[in-house]
């Protein structure tokens, strides 16, 4: 009975009155609510009333000032640093003068988050960077290149494969405003230098190795990840992508600006690096180089373009009969230029290596890197290429984008880097068998496929598809012509005496590599290609039919090393002849218009060839004057300068030098393609360059009239007409009012005493 009674007592209590008692107050009922709190202190950061405001300070549309901006750059919350990110281009956009007076306290906030884990913060800060890049001078960039790639290099090795990739991203940027900077030490072993970390990570994240600068070939290559991470496709292609861009300004930039192939981003220069193993000698090849440059292209004084009184006398020649050679004083203006301190530090630099004897060093470690490199990443090459190519040249449809982009990188890594060492072999005389062989493995994956086309029946067109594919066939021709040159290095001309060959560094002939049947039939189906191509004729083995177009700059400058192996050739077991190869190329440079952009290329190429016939230190197979087809065919390109010279005026004075230059070397060494009726067929043709005998005005200036008037080329145009004349006057006694012309041009000129004193 218990439990019964503790049952009644419990509900007898919930009516049950409290007594008060003496002393105590009252109790607060059961259902009351406590409200008093007990704090020390109150934090509102945001909101404090004891810190002094600027009212005027610049700020977001969310009352956000820069240093609030920073301040939520390390804010736990990835929304939160996301939308930092973007406040910060608000602000920015809307006060570009905070950019320059806060870049310090900006790029050491943004740099960390370089590897941020959220990848909606990698990429709002990427969008970022691209913008603001834009907008800072580079000369203002250049200090904050130590901490940006070191976070940056830092990212390419983290753990995440997401955020090495993104890493990748930044350094395309880097690569785009500060490419020195980030390409700076790549191949010096144990430096620690920014591109040595770049590089390391590039083959880090492609799996190849890091071994590449240190000990030569010894050894095998050796891995660098242990996560075995595969990466996608699209990945793989932004590294790819990315490590093509580095080496095109690490690798090719060093040779293609020291030849000349590239001086600006706006000035096309051509190539002339293929013919340097034609020369016994460096020395020759450089002074051939220089017959043919224009003034603004030098960095010299050369006599042909100063501004000095001349006078040409006769001179008795080897053959008995008479050269001319200038006399020219040794003070000029244009050799009195003041040097730069950038200047000063070069030549300091330089006397500092001749004094420790390692003068020739710095290339030896060059191609050293540069062979281990190509010899680390040919096994990635070769799979990334069969992984793809089956895609990308099937004959059901278009080929995929990724796919199609992938097999480009790769071939233009390839061509940067058995470029660089197949043209040193081709300078230097030292051989590469291991960089040649790697070459002839790749090629001969690419060759079932050349030349590259849309094969699909059904397949829509597309000029981008199209633009990739013939980018494709250039550097397969590109990458051909490095293994003929490098057969024609070590295999010497004939009658040639063994003080003319070429020798290595170390002064031993070079090996010869025999040319096999297939190489044979690649250099073949190259020339049938380079004909199509320069006759505007479509590819045999597209199924579309297409448009001729004409042939741009860059691609005929990619084509003159192939070019000039064709011609160069001395294979017999070639099946195309190479005179068809240049029968071509002169058709193509008569009738490319005056004005087009590949005009001036086609005219330098030419030009040399024939200056390589007066060169007493040539001793390549190519010789003018093989065939009468091949003379008939040079006399008319020669012929056809003067009306070029017409149509270009002043509107070109790099081209119209270029073209004076030519001819008046030609007429100085007495080319023996220039006959009498050659010359008096010239001096006609020059007279409207200088009056012209319009039917209804009379007598105007000719195009000559519109060269600037403090251009050195008025004078040397001058000085052909001059030569011109001399030699006309003991080929025929006949005036052909050419000399008159010139008179009444130049009267009332500067060049008025110049004409008389010639």
């Amino acid at each position: 009975m218990p439990k019964s009674n503790k049952k009644k007592k419990d509900k007898a209590a919930d009516f049950t009155k409290a007594k008060l008692k003496l002393g105590k107050g009252k109790q607060a009922p059961s259902n009351v609510v406590d409200t008093a709190f007990k704090a020390r202190s109150i934090a509102l950061p945001t909101q404090s009333i004891a810190i002094e405001k600027d009212a005027d300070a610049p700020s977001t549309k969310r009352r956000l000032t820069f240093d609030a901006l920073i301040n939520h750059m390390k804010h736990y919350n990835a929304t939160t640093r996301r939308d930092a990110i973007l406040g910060l281009r608000e602000l920015l956009e809307a006060h570009r003068e905070l950019i320059l007076a806060q870049l310090t306290p900006l790029i050491n906030g943004c740099v960390r988050l370089v590897s941020d884990e959220d990848a909606s913060v990698r990429r709002t800060l990427w969008s970022f960077f691209s913008w603001l890049f834009r907008q800072v001078p580079r000369d203002d960039l250049v200090p904050h290149t130590p901490v940006l790639l070191l976070f940056t290099t830092s990212a390419q090795t983290h753990i995440f494969p997401e955020i090495r990739i993104d890493a990748v991203r930044f350094l395309d940027i880097y690569l785009e405003y500060i490419p020195e900077i980030v390409t700076e030490g790549w191949m010096q072993p144990g430096s620690g230098s920014h591109g040595r970390r770049v590089m390391e990570g590039y083959l880090g994240i492609l799996n190849a190795g890091t071994t590449f600068g240190e000990g030569g070939d010894v050894g095998p290559v050796l891995a660098t990840s242990t996560a075995s991470v595969v990466l996608s496709p699209a990945s793989k292609l932004i590294v790819l992508k990315s490590l093509e861009s580095f080496l095109t300004r690490a690798v090719a930039s060093s040779w293609s600006s020291k030849d000349g192939s590239e001086l600006s981003s706006s000035v096309l220069v051509t190539p002339t690096w293929y013919l340097s193993s034609s020369f016994a000698s460096t020395s020759a090849f450089g002074a051939f180089d220089a017959l043919l440059q224009p003034s603004s292209f030098r960095s010299g004084a050369d006599p042909l373009r100063l501004g000095d009184t001349r006078v040409w006398l006769p001179e008795v020649s080897e053959n008995g009969g008479e050269s001319f050679v200038g006399q020219f004083s040794l003070l000029s203006e244009s050799c009195s230029s003041a040097w730069s301190f950038h200047d000063l530090t070069d030549v300091d630099a330089a006397v500092a290596l001749l004094r420790e004897g390692q003068a020739g060093s710095g290339t030896d470690v060059e191609i050293t890197c540069v062979a281990h490199l190509a010899r680390t990443l040919h096994p990635t090459l070769v799979s990334t290429f069969l992984d793809c190519a089956p895609t990308v040249f099937s004959p059901s449809a278009n080929p995929p984008e990724t796919e199609l982009q992938m097999v480009i990188v790769v071939c233009r890594i390839c061509r940067s880097l058995y470029g660089r060492l197949l043209q040193d072999s081709a300078e230097s005389g030292t051989s590469h068998e291991a960089a040649e062989a790697e070459l002839h493995t790749i090629l001969s994956y690419l060759s079932p496929y050349f030349p590259f086309a849309v094969n699909a029946p059904n397949a829509r067109r597309d000029i981008k598809i199209e633009q990739a594919f013939q980018d494709l066939n250039l550097i397969y021709c590109e990458l051909s012509s490095f293994l003929v040159l490098a057969s024609q290095r070590d295999t010497p001309p004939q009658g040639s005496s063994r003080k003319n060959s070429r020798f290595g560094r170390n002064g031993r002939v070079a090996p010869s590599v025999p040319t096999s049947t297939t190489q044979a039939r690649q250099i073949e189906r190259v020339s049938v290609y380079i004909t199509q191509l320069l006759r505007g004729q479509a590819s045999t083995s597209s199924s579309q039919i297409t448009l001729p177009r004409p042939i741009t700059p860059q691609a005929y400058i990619a084509l003159l090393p192939t070019i000039w192996s064709l011609v160069n050739s001395r294979h017999s077991d070639i099946a195309e002849p190479t005179d068809s190869v240049f029968s071509v190329v002169a058709e193509h440079a008569i009738k490319a218009s005056s004005t087009s952009a590949v005009k001036r290329h086609t005219i330098d190429f030419i030009g040399r060839l024939l200056l390589l016939d007066g060169e007493r230190e040539y001793i390549g197979t190519f010789k003018v004057g093989n065939s009468p087809e091949q003379d008939l065919k040079l006399e008319q390109w020669i012929l056809h300068l003067p009306k070029t010279l017409w149509e270009l005026g002043g509107n070109n004075p790099a081209t119209t030098e270029t073209i004076v230059r030519l001819l008046l070397r030609l007429t100085q060494r007495r080319s023996r393609l220039l006959q009498p009726s050659t010359y008096s067929a010239l001096r006609s043709r020059l007279i409207p360059y200088f009056s012209i005998a319009h039917p209804t005005r009379g007598k105007i200036p000719g195009p000559y009239a519109k060269l600037p008037s403090k251009s050195p080329v008025r004078r040397l145009v001058l000085d052909l007409v001059a030569t011109l004349v001399g030699q006309g006057n003991r080929a025929s006694s006949t005036d052909d009012g050419l000399a008159a012309a010139v008179s009444e041009a130049v009267q009332d000129s500067p060049e008025s005493s110049y004409w008389e004193g010639c």
